[in-house]
């Protein structure tokens, strides 16, 4: 699995980084729940000595002050990562996954969520990062090229018996790899169906709203989000303008993000349904498998989509089990690394749901798109009623970022996990020293006198 590392090069450093936008400025990324967003990336790198090797990018997506606390925890980690040897991290990348969650007085603060396993998944992907670019190949490509036991071995069962064996997952991934180099061609001269929340902000006015789900349809897309859920009336307004730019043949999805009591969603979906949305996501606590299954009988046909928020594969293997959930959607950086979301999109084709990621932010779009693709190339082989989201936001402080053509991601070709920021952006971004903010603060402070 390795080729562009020597045997004897070690991880000398994990160094972290408190990156923040002030996206809340502009109101971008506002929703019902979370009205002032800073987007923000609690971001690590595997540094090594091996010369001019390549090293390990990730990160985890904050929406401001939480990175205080979500840097802190990756720092945490770093004992568990430091004088490793990348062969062995490349050839797998498992094993330190398994280190993290195993460490028993860390574990004590999740099981297996919140910020400690947020912390987990930005190192874990940093690895497997680090392990992509020393074979050469982006991650997708890197997955889809890998034998199934292999992917086996770096996915962790426990817990998931009842719903999805060894056996089952092994059985999936061999028949996945039947027409595999066809579909990685198709992928690659046609690229991922993407959808677009770029219009639908919560604070944006009916103008901005209209012009960009204008833009929306021009630029092919063939669906748009839009945020709801803090005023009924407010939002029967939007959906009307909404849905009177795009055409009846546009889908348009709805998110309230975790705003509604179990009665409220269906209330308030029902009362929305006249503009044929095609989704409701988020309608209630991330937690509430049992009130995720009763909105989804309550606003039927209106498929229930939930997953950004969801804190690990366990959950998302109830929902599935209790059949609450007609959409997954996961989240590159909320659970433990690829190698749990790996168990989740085995888990979500071994129940025939279909994938449809949580993207925007910092740098998910960037991330999750090898994920998708993956699932496509080389265990689902559909991109039927799938599509990745896709955000306007922050991708030019990516070295290779995300490209939209035609409503379709384009499939990345540079090794890696398409994580590594720019050197300019970091130090432009860190907060409270790099240049942006100093100089903000400084005005601020002046603006005080």
């Amino acid at each position: 699995m390795t080729e562009n590392v020597t045997s004897a090069a070690r991880v000398t450093a994990v160094d972290t980084h408190d990156i923040r936008f002030p996206t809340s400025r502009e109101l971008d990324g506002s929703d019902a729940m979370n009205p002032d967003p800073d987007y923000s990336a609690a971001y690590v790198v595997l540094r090594t000595d091996a010369g001019d090797g390549p090293e390990g990018h990730g990160f985890t997506f904050t929406i401001g002050r939480g990175n205080d606390v979500q840097v802190a925890a990756i720092d945490s980690l770093r004992d568990h990562v430091v004088g490793r040897r990348v062969a062995d991290l490349a050839a797998d990348p498992g094993s330190l996954a398994r280190d993290l969650t195993g460490d028993s007085q860390l574990r004590w603060l999740g099981p297996e969520k919140g910020v400690m396993h947020m912390a987990i998944g930005a190192v874990v992907n940093a690895a497997w990062d680090l392990a992509a670019k020393c074979a050469g190949k982006p991650l997708w490509q890197f997955l889809a090229d890998a034998e199934p036991e292999w992917l086996v071995r770096q996915i962790d069962f426990r817990y998931l018996t009842d719903a999805l064996t060894r056996d089952e997952a092994l059985d999936l991934l061999r028949r996945g790899r039947e027409g595999a180099a066809e579909r990685a061609a198709r992928l690659r001269e046609r690229g991922y169906p993407a959808y677009t929340t770029s219009p639908g902000w919560l604070g944006y006015d009916d103008e901005k709203l209209t012009r960009l789900a204008r833009r929306a349809v021009a630029d092919g897309f063939t669906q748009i989000k839009l945020k709801v859920g803090a005023d009924l009336a407010d939002d029967v307004r939007r959906c009307r303008v909404a849905r009177s730019v795009v055409g009846p043949h546009v889908r348009m999805a709805i998110d309230a993000n975790q705003r509604w009591d179990v009665d409220a969603a269906v209330e308030w979906t029902r009362a929305l349904a006249e503009f044929d949305p095609y989704w409701v996501e988020e309608p209630t606590s991330p937690d509430d498998i049992l009130g995720h299954a009763a909105i989804r009988r309550g606003v039927a046909p209106v498929k229930v989509a939930t997953g950004e928020h969801v804190q690990n594969r366990i959950v998302f293997k109830q929902l599935l089990q209790a059949g609450a959930i007609d959409v997954l959607q996961i989240d590159a950086a909320r659970v433990g690394g690829v190698n749990e979301n790996l168990a989740i999109l085995l888990l979500a084709a071994k129940f025939g749901v279909p994938v449809c990621p949580h993207a925007g932010g910092v740098g998910l779009c960037e991330l999750v798109q090898h994920l998708s693709m993956f699932d496509y190339v080389a265990l689902t082989g559909s991109t039927e009623d799938r599509v990745i989201e896709y955000v306007d936001h922050l991708h030019q402080h990516f070295t290779d970022p995300v490209v939209i053509t035609d409503g379709h991601y384009r499939a990345p070709a540079a090794p890696g996990f398409s994580a590594t920021m720019r050197p300019e952006s970091i130090a432009e971004y860190t907060y409270p020293d790099g240049t942006f903010w100093a100089a903000d603060l400084a005005q601020r402070k002046e603006s005080a006198v």
